[in-house]
């Protein structure tokens, strides 16, 4: 898959140093698949929930570090794809306005 962008991974990471290994963990196995649905996606990230934006468009939301971040991620799974949306600490992900935003 074709993740869009690492950037943003790398600047979660260095504002949040714990979540940083759990985050490159991520990108190494999600750039190596090959993923054609959400079935396929949880086969490897048993926890990643499918979710619906504001917008009415398809998220998908992983567990990251022990459940205490969360990375929004929307999956286009024909071109192979993965755009990363938001990162956010399980307290922020907990408000709903971030759902508005996508």
């Amino acid at each position: 898959m074709h993740i869009i962008t690492r950037r943003r991974l790398k600047e979660y990471a260095n504002k949040h140093p714990k979540a940083e290994a759990s985050l490159t963990a991520w990108y190494t196995v999600a750039k190596a698949a090959r993923w054609q649905s959400i079935t396929e996606v949880r086969k490897t990230f048993p926890h990643a929930d499918a979710a619906q934006a504001a917008s009415g468009k398809t998220i998908t939301i992983f567990n990251i570090a022990g459940n205490n971040h969360r990375l929004i991620t929307a999956i286009h799974y024909n071109p192979g794809k993965i755009f990363i949306l938001k990162i956010l600490t399980h307290s922020q992900y907990d408000k709903p306005n971030w759902k508005k935003e996508l």
